[in-house]
């Protein structure tokens, strides 16, 4: 079996761990990224020499450059996803390309020989629409799209996972009666050390605590999960075998933004001086969110608690996260050495 994997969106913030671990572990890497402009700064923070790390230019909105990507490979990571920081004015822009994207990676994939096609995708696929409370979840439940709480992103991880297994269940098999297998990471709220500054949207989060930018804490939550912890899941099921069909929520508990707060409060009180300490009335934020798009996204979240149970990637791969405040602060103190944050 060739040890030749594929990483789409090779730039990323959750990719750049994955092919580090991957290198460290003896892997070929083939890593998708827009422009082969980017490899001159990429290849000195990834690792791995001319042989073992090797770029392709190619994008989710063609099939240019996927098919040379892919050759070779036995198997595809797929975390390559839409993203924009900004609400998009017509949500069907984002949640066209991220299915399309990823049906057409499946299907050079296929033609190609991948016998194992893992798509990172998002507890945003599981955990939204089912109403205000404390709720539970587990791989069996998927985010009902219709609800109001279902913004652009959530619907757009939801419509790709969706449009990704229907397409697995019509067209994974070849003619020869092999079959591509397929399976889903389903990661949180993303945090750690930052390697470059291309990081995910969760990180913007401590950023805005550490930098003062919020004046106090609106009565919002997620789950957490280390982006290293996050990579070794990655590592772990493109070998363990009977995988096919299967689908891993990666995430660690759920914390309030007031506690993360309190978190680098008390491991950094002189870093973090200006993190706030009180909650924001929920009417404050409603009336933010007439002003501002992004909070209007998420007002709906409100009061609510997410818990997403990492009990399968436990019991099936011996998986875990390390402790939530180690990823806050490791996170925290790489944004402030990298000079993303001044204190």
């Amino acid at each position: 079996m060739s040890k030749t994997v594929l990483v789409s969106g090779g730039s990323g913030y959750i990719a750049g761990f994955i092919i580090q671990q991957l290198l460290a572990e003896g892997w070929t890497v083939h890593a998708t990224v827009r422009s082969l402009k980017r490899e001159a700064e990429l290849r000195p923070l990834l690792g791995g020499t001319a042989e073992t790390l090797k770029f392709f230019a190619a994008d989710l909105t063609a099939d240019a450059g996927w098919a040379e990507a892919m050759e070779g490979c036995s198997h595809v990571l797929h975390v390559a996803s839409p993203f924009s920081s900004k609400p998009p004015r017509n949500p069907d822009e984002l949640i066209i390309l991220a299915r399309e994207g990823t049906v057409r990676t499946l299907r050079i994939a296929k033609a190609a020989g991948v016998t194992r096609f893992v798509q990172t995708s998002s507890v945003a696929a599981i955990a939204y629409g089912h109403g205000k409370g404390h709720h539970h979840f587990t791989e069996a439940d998927w985010t009902n799209i219709h609800s109001r709480d279902a913004y652009a992103y959530v619907k757009s991880k939801t419509v790709a996972e969706r449009a990704a297994r229907e397409w697995m269940a019509k067209e994974g098999a070849r003619e020869d009666g092999t079959r591509m297998e397929f399976l889903s990471i389903n990661p949180a709220a993303v945090l750690g050390p930052v390697w470059s500054p291309d990081f995910s949207a969760s990180i913007e989060m401590v950023n805005q605590l550490l930098s003062g930018a919020l004046p106090g804490c609106p009565d919002l939550g997620f789950g957490i999960v280390d982006v290293r912890d996050l990579a070794d899941l990655h590592v772990r099921v493109l070998t363990e075998p009977g995988l096919d069909g299967e689908r891993f929520i990666a995430s660690g508990p759920f914390l309030k933004m007031i506690e993360v707060a309190q978190i680098l409060r008390a491991n950094m009180p002189l870093e973090a001086r200006r993190v706030p300490t009180r909650r924001l009335p929920d009417w404050l934020v409603r009336f933010a969110a007439k002003f501002n798009p992004l909070i209007r996204q998420v007002v709906g979240e409100l009061g609510n608690v997410r818990d997403a149970s990492a009990a399968h990637a436990l019991e099936r791969l011996g998986w875990k996260t390390r402790p939530a405040e180690e990823s806050i602060i490791d996170c925290a103190k790489s944004l402030i050495e990298r000079g993303i944050v001044k204190v």
